[in-house]
């Protein structure tokens, strides 16, 4: 039976399914800006499926499915795509979410941009070198910033520091 009560059901549970479906997210930023450039068939060729989804079409994975969420040796976290330096694993904690968290960038690594996508303003980050779509940032974090860089594991690789 079609009532009111079932109908606001069905359409939060479609929209959580559309905010989980990879592909469904910000507008990627201009590939023009970036000193790192392919084209399509190109970053295909370079990328996994999954990096490719999230990192050239703003997918979103899905959460507690990264293996860097549980990452704790000390290190840096770089762009899958064009292996800039992003984030410090000393910046790194666990929010809970379930998905890789940190409360600051490395200097000049990553960019930001408005996020209009399922009807909430947000702030999406990229990486600064090629544009790859990497998660968002949220002003819930931890101090000393505050802030909580929330990132797409399959986007990044770990680097751990020598020695």
């Amino acid at each position: 039976m079609i009532n009111r009560r079932n109908a606001l059901k069905t359409g939060i549970l479609a929209a959580l399914a559309a905010a989980f479906k990879p592909g469904f997210a910000a507008t990627p930023a201009p590939v023009s800006a970036f000193a790192v450039t392919h084209t399509d068939a190109e970053w295909r060729k370079l990328l996994t499926p999954a990096q490719h989804d999230v990192l050239r079409q703003s997918g979103t994975e899905r959460p507690f499915a990264s293996a860097l969420l549980k990452e704790e040796r000390r290190g840096e976290f770089d762009c899958a795509g064009c292996d800039q330096a992003l984030f410090s694993s000393t910046t790194k904690f666990d929010s809970g979410t379930g998905w890789p968290s940190f409360w600051a960038p490395l200097p000049k690594g990553i960019g930001t941009q408005e996020d209009g996508s399922l009807f909430m303003k947000r702030t999406s980050v990229h990486c600064s070198r090629c544009g790859g779509h990497l998660g968002h940032v949220f002003d819930d974090g931890p101090k000393p910033t505050g802030l909580r860089y929330c990132m797409n594991g399959v986007a990044m690789k770990f680097k751990p520091l020598a020695g």
